[in-house]
This record gives structure tokens, sequence and C-alpha cells, in this order.
């Protein structure tokens, strides 16, 4: 069990503009500023430490340096992502260097198995969106009832690519009860973009089901508070600020709370437990964006928190697991479902990518979205 902890003495958190975060992808950002030539003669530079005064061994490195460079600047052609290129070639560059220093042919091995891993990451696993199956049993709904709900979340659009497309394909044929979208609609290099905003109004708008789409907002910096109000208005998706509405399923009632998030847990908990339902008889659902409301959430009537932000790191390595998470509890939220005492909190790896310079990467965390077979063990 997770405990509630106390951040009121927190300088900065996530999801805001000004946090520590945001000041350091903002200043890597400059990268992109750097003239091509220049920053090919910067690559060289970094080719040339580990190669001990060899040309022939600082020109390969250099080579796979611009070859790193030159895939990611295809992917905007490509219509994969649209990021800038030149911030994760950088940091590419700078995490091949130790390897460089092995001798021969190893380093080389680990160089061409380095071109792959960037391949894989940065143009193929972003795009295998998958279908995550969850079954969720409650005594609080009728024995034999049964609701789909599907959970969407961190759309996180730059442009509509294949994984949108195949996003609205799967909607269709999964044909969800309901549908929870817990937040953060467009990329952060993309969130005042007009044609990024038309792309994400053609991809919501053909979200339907049969019981209603809902959403909240997700952080601050990126799901824009002058922008969003209107963005949902000429929708036919209903955006849950901070809202309990009870909804009607199968002649019994089920409670939905939407929360706007301030990541903040101590301003958002008092916030929740005034739109808590008078009784704890129904089944609840609490879609906020991120999961650090649930140890808070776990001491109240709520029964499903739907959540994201995290993205599950997208990037994870094998035993260790996401390498960053944004959460203020760390790595202990990642991604996935977790049972804090009666509250099922589940946090999706999402759909898109963070925004401005982060890589546009997914490394053993590929995006998703989530279909809840919420079933009835309770009396008639």
């Amino acid at each position: 069990m997770i405990e509630a902890r106390d951040f009121t003495a927190r300088r900065n958190f996530p999801g805001e503009i000004g946090n520590d975060f945001d000041v350091v992808l903002r200043r890597y950002d400059a990268i992109q500023k750097v003239p091509p030539l220049i920053f090919a003669l910067i690559l060289f530079g970094l080719a040339w430490l580990p190669a001990r005064m060899e040309w022939g061994s600082a020109l390969a490195l250099w080579g796979f340096f611009m070859l790193d460079w030159l895939m990611l600047a295809l992917l905007p052609v490509f219509h994969r992502s649209f990021g800038p290129p030149q911030p994760p070639a950088f940091l590419l560059a700078l995490m091949r260097i130790p390897f460089a220093l092995l001798p021969f042919p190893i380093n080389f091995l680990f160089q061409a198995i380095g071109s792959l891993l960037v391949l894989y990451g940065f143009w193929i696993e972003p795009h295998r969106l998958s279908i995550t199956h969850q079954v969720l049993q409650t005594p609080k709904l009728k024995n034999g009832s049964n609701i789909r709900i599907l959970h969407l979340g961190d759309l996180h659009i730059e442009r509509i690519t294949r994984r949108e497309k195949r996003l609205l394909e799967w909607i269709k044929q999964l044909q969800p009860d309901i549908i929870l979208f817990s937040g953060d609609i467009l990329n952060l290099s993309y969130n005042r973009d007009p044609l990024a905003l038309e792309h994400a109004r053609q991809i919501m708008s053909e979200w339907h089901a049969p019981l209603g789409v809902y959403a909240v907002a997700g952080s601050p910096a990126v799901d824009l508070a002058e922008i969003l109000p209107g963005f949902y208005n000429s929708l036919s998706i209903r955006y849950l600020e901070e809202e309990r509405l009870d909804l009607e399923i199968h002649q019994q009632t089920i409670h939905l709370i939407g929360l706007s998030c301030t990541h903040r847990p101590f301003v958002d908990a008092p916030r929740l437990e005034k739109l808590l339902p008078p009784t704890d008889k129904n089944f609840t659902i609490l879609l906020y964006h991120t999961p650090d409301l649930a140890p808070n959430a776990a001491k109240t009537a709520v029964d499903l928190q739907l959540s994201g932000h995290t993205h599950g790191g997208q990037v994870r390595l094998p035993i260790i697991g996401a390498l960053f998470t944004a959460s203020l509890y760390g790595r202990a939220f990642s991604s996935g479902r977790y049972q804090l005492n009666g509250l099922t909190l589940y946090i999706t790896r999402g759909i898109g990518m963070e925004g401005a310079g982060a890589p546009r990467v997914r490394f053993l965390c590929p995006p998703e979205i989530i279909l809840w077979e919420v079933t009835g063990s309770g009396e008639d």
C-alpha cells in the first residue's frame, strides 16, 4: 500500500510550466537552434574524443551519429512524429560514447545495435498501439451485469499519423459502452498550433459510445485552460472540470467523478471529497489525469481511478523498468494496475509522446488503450 504523502512544502510540481523538468527541457531545446553545419562539427568533436586520435575510428563513430540524426530528421517527412531532430541526436551521441571506448570490433557491433534500437524506438514501437484488456468484478453492480469501459489517455497529437487512424479503427471494433479520456490532447510543442488543434478535433469527433464520451483536463502546461472549454464545445464529448455524474446503466447507478488536475494532491483531495456520493453503495469511478491522487482517493468510496500522465516512462529497461515517470511518487507509480485498499488504479501508458525536445521514442513501452469489463457480483 502506497501511503499518501504531504507535498505542501514542495517547490514545483509535474505538468507545470517552470518546473525543474520543464526548465531543463526548454534549455535542451536550444540545441535545435544550432546551425546544421555547426551541429555536424559538434558531433564530429564528440566522435573525436573517444577515438584516441584515430581518424578512421572518429569518422566511423561520426557516421553513426549522423545516421541517428538522419533517421530523426526523416520522421516528420514520413509522418511518423514531428519533434526537433537535433536535441535527441545529441543525446544519442552522448549515449554512444561509452561503447566507443570498447575494443574493435566489439565497439562497432554495439554501435550497429544502437542504430537498430534507434530505428525500432523512434520508427516502430511508437506506432504499435495495443489493446489492454482488464476485468474488474464488484459487488456494487448487480450479478450478471457488465459494463465495457474504454479508457484513453495522453493523446498528445502533433499531426494525424497511422497511430491515430488505428485508434479510430479499434474504437469502432471494440464498441465500448462508455469512453473515458484522462487528458492531454496535444503535444507540448503544438498546444497552440491551429493545425494540431484541428487534427485533434478530427480524431476526437469520431469517438462515440452509447453511454457517452467523457473527458478531463490533463496537465496545465499541455491542456491550456484558455483553449480547453472552447475545444470541447465543438465536440460531442462531455468535459468534466469538477463534477460528479450519476449515470443510469442497466437499471442501476454508477457515479463518474471528473476532476481537473493541478498536480497538487493537497489541493485536489479536498475537491474530490466534495464530489463524493452521499453513500458508498454505488460503483464510483474517478477520472483524473495523474495517479498521484490515488493514495488520497483510496481513503474514500472511489472504486476505480483511471489516470495517465506517466506514459509508462516511454523508455523501460528490463528489470529496471521506467527510467522516469513525472510522478510525485517516482517510479512507485509507473503504468498498469495497482490495488490500494478498495481502490483499483490503472495508469495508462498513453497513446502519444512527450513534446518539446524530448525524444519521440518508446522502448518496451508501446502505446495502449484499455478496455475494461466491469462485471457485477452483487444481489439482483
